[in-house]
């Protein structure tokens, strides 16, 4: 079993409610079988997806945390835990994947989606963060993470990190005025924590242009408890949105959307189609 894997498939789905109307429901599902994301031209393991690499608007929506996976060449393919907890949200941010991919087809965005599991290594981690290769995490020990030494971190940024920000990078290149829209998933309570209250968070650093009048707009829906900062803080230096917008000044957010509220395909397109209107509206409010 080459571990858990993230399996994206899109399909066109017609709406009986809306005759002669298609909309795409985009379903992500956790396969828990041998899958081999191999590019067979080159047979080395692909640590990246994009969808829509051809759409033309200012979106860009990324999902570091898209998937699950352990590539084979990381312990034949296991970091040596349950499979349960391999399906929680210290092994990637469940329902994360569905929510971009459905804001990519609504906005008309490329998206980008990680293909490992944050414990092989955090692409929202700086190459120098010491938790760039997790061994402990909300009460789980890692094995195959245990004895990682130096060589054995070059190995997995050369073969993942390295290759999904680059591919994160061409895309935010391709336009000047670049949107960045990161998309992750948070656990309503971590092991001997309290509950979090939330359902979305909005996180923000130094660049706040564009989160706080969202933030604002949130605020207006009545039926949602808003986080700013929360569950997290703002950005490490060296993330994902430090390193391809704050730092290149390309306007930018993180969106935290709490993930039993994101377990089905349903939940997720229902998410998508909430927040791409209101993404436009603060947009062309702000005139960034």
């Amino acid at each position: 079993m080459a571990g858990l894997v993230l399996a994206v498939t899109a399909v066109s789905a017609l709406y009986a409610s809306n005759p002669g109307r298609s909309q795409l429901a985009l379903s992500v599902r956790l396969a828990y079988n041998a899958v081999d994301h191999r590019d067979d031209m080159t047979m080395t393991y692909l640590p990246f997806h994009t969808l829509g690499d051809d759409r033309e608007s200012r979106w860009l929506i990324t999902c570091d945390h898209a998937s699950n996976a352990v590539p084979p060449e990381v312990n034949g393919g296991s970091l040596g835990i349950s499979d349960p907890d391999m399906a929680r949200h210290i092994a990637f941010d469940p329902g994360a994947a569905g929510v971009s991919a459905g804001l990519g087809e609504l906005l008309g965005a490329p998206v980008v989606l990680g293909n490992f599991s944050r414990l092989v290594i955090d692409p929202n981690r700086g190459e120098d963060d010491p938790t760039l290769v997790m061994k402990l995490y909300d009460g789980t020990i890692v094995p195959a993470n245990r004895h990682v030494d130096a060589a054995e971190v070059e190995r997995r940024l050369n073969a993942y990190h390295r290759p999904y920000h680059g591919a994160v990078a061409r895309m935010a290149a391709r336009r000047e005025d670049t949107v960045y829209v990161a998309i992750h998933s948070f656990t309503r309570q971590l092991r001997g924590r309290e509950p979090r209250p939330w359902h979305i968070g909005i996180l923000h650093g130094k660049d706040s242009r564009f989160a706080i009048p969202l933030l604002r707009r949130l605020h207006e829906e009545t039926d949602l408890c808003v986080g700013e900062n929360e569950p997290y803080g703002g950005h490490l230096d060296g993330d994902s949105v430090d390193r391809h917008a704050i730092g290149p000044g390309r306007v930018n957010v993180l969106i935290e959307l709490r993930n039993d509220l994101i377990r089905t395909d349903a939940q997720q397109w229902g998410w998508a189609k909430r927040l791409a209107p209101i993404l436009e509206e603060v947009l062309d409010a702000t005139q960034l």
